[in-house]
């Protein structure tokens, strides 16, 4: 599946950094996209491409500033994270006005795990994130939310392929990933830390409450979740506060990013398992968070979500345009008008607040208050987009 859209933003950043960096969750397409951007550059060459989990290439790393610096044009380097002590050397390299070089280097971790590279490479590096299939590359609601995005789940023949993969995915994960970062974690205990935080999606963080169940301490939750943010498994939506009377929430909000990893986890394998299943609307409801913040491209920094108390909350807020935009979810057939909206919009000032839910007609609750179908939604900024 072609993404053009990435193409054209790295494209966009060489022009302005030397080095340009893919960070996403592993097998969410990274290495294909460099490849396919390498065929757009003349005469790629073989030799200019480096895959850390590749022994040769490791070797050929092994003195990195003799490796790499008779190189030019274009240089990728996969899996990055395996080696950040890199970053120092790129510094060197592309600070050489008598070199020509661009490097595209890909990372199955944030920048904050990858903590070298914030610090080594500041003004010279630019980060984009590359998420699993979204459903503006896709075009199929249904599928796209039992499976996930990840593209071998997603293109798989059968569901229970996919699930296959999905099971594979995370022990690799577990077993392999999670080390290769240096974290030194038992596999068998941040899988049962993952299956028991996968029952708190959609839901407020209670540190405490999961540490008892969990028997660990509230530090050692707060890790896991730092791990599990850092390689784009988790989100933690954080809370927005007004300027108000009313008690408000000051812990995150949990979702898993993908969803076919958390059917995965709560061993849902089909449609209609999906569909008679308890996290049903919760599940609806962090699929459809990822989708709207993808399709607005909006950074994790300004997602948030607002609750007090009294019981009035949003799903999510999003600061964009120097406003907020409020965005309640239902898995319902018909949405309708809640107190909760009404606070809302009195409180935090919105000037309109949409209702996502999973039908195919729009509708207007009132003046400030429209209902949109998932769908028909994401459509309608993508072809805004193309304008």
């Amino acid at each position: 599946m072609q993404r053009p859209e990435y193409l054209d933003d790295i494209k966009r950043y060489f022009h302005s950094h030397p080095i340009v960096a893919i960070l996403g969750p592993r097998q969410c397409g990274k290495t294909t996209l460099a490849k396919m951007y390498a065929h757009l550059q003349p005469e790629f060459p073989r030799s200019n491409y480096f895959d850390l989990e590749s022994t040769v290439d490791v070797e050929r790393l092994k003195n990195p500033l003799l490796a790499l610096k008779p190189l030019t044009g274009l240089i990728v380097i996969d899996e990055i994270q395996r080696r950040p002590e890199l970053f120092s050397i790129l510094r060197v390299l592309v600070d050489d006005e008598s070199l020509n070089q661009k490097y595209l280097i890909l990372g199955s971790a944030s920048r904050e795990l990858i903590k070298q590279s914030s610090e080594s490479l500041a003004g010279r590096i630019a980060y984009m994130e590359l998420t699993p299939f979204s459903f503006s590359e896709t075009g199929h609601i249904d599928r796209l939310w039992l499976r996930g995005g990840f593209p071998k789940a997603y293109l798989a023949h059968t569901d229970q392929e996919c699930f296959d993969w999905l099971e594979f995915y995370i022990r690799t994960y577990l077993e392999q990933d999670i080390p290769n970062l240096g974290l030194r974690i038992a596999p068998d205990a941040l899988r049962r830390f993952w299956i028991m935080l996968s029952h708190y999606h959609g839901n407020i963080l209670n540190v405490s409450e999961l540490g008892r169940s969990f028997s660990a301490s509230d530090a050692t939750i707060r890790h896991y979740l730092d791990i599990l943010t850092g390689t784009f498994m988790v989100r933690q939506l954080q809370p927005w506060h007004e300027n108000i009377s009313k008690r408000q929430v000051k812990a995150p909000k949990i979702y898993f990013r993908d969803s076919g990893i958390l059917h995965s986890l709560m061993n849902i394998r089909t449609f209609l398992e999906l569909q008679v299943n308890p996290k049903l609307g919760a599940s609806w409801e962090g699929f459809a968070l990822e989708e709207i913040v993808r399709i607005h491209q909006i950074r994790n920094q300004d997602c948030y979500f607002w609750s007090t108390y009294g019981g009035a909350e949003i799903d999510l807020l999003i600061y964009q345009s120097g406003g907020l935009h409020g965005f309640e979810i239902k898995y319902s057939d018909a949405p309708k008008i809640t107190k909760s909206m009404q606070i809302a919009l009195q409180d935090l000032k919105l000037d309109q607040l949409t209702v996502i839910y999973p039908g195919e007609v729009d509708y207007a609750l009132s003046e400030q208050i429209l209902v949109k179908g998932l769908k028909n939604y994401l459509k309608g900024l993508k072809n805004d987009k193309k304008q």
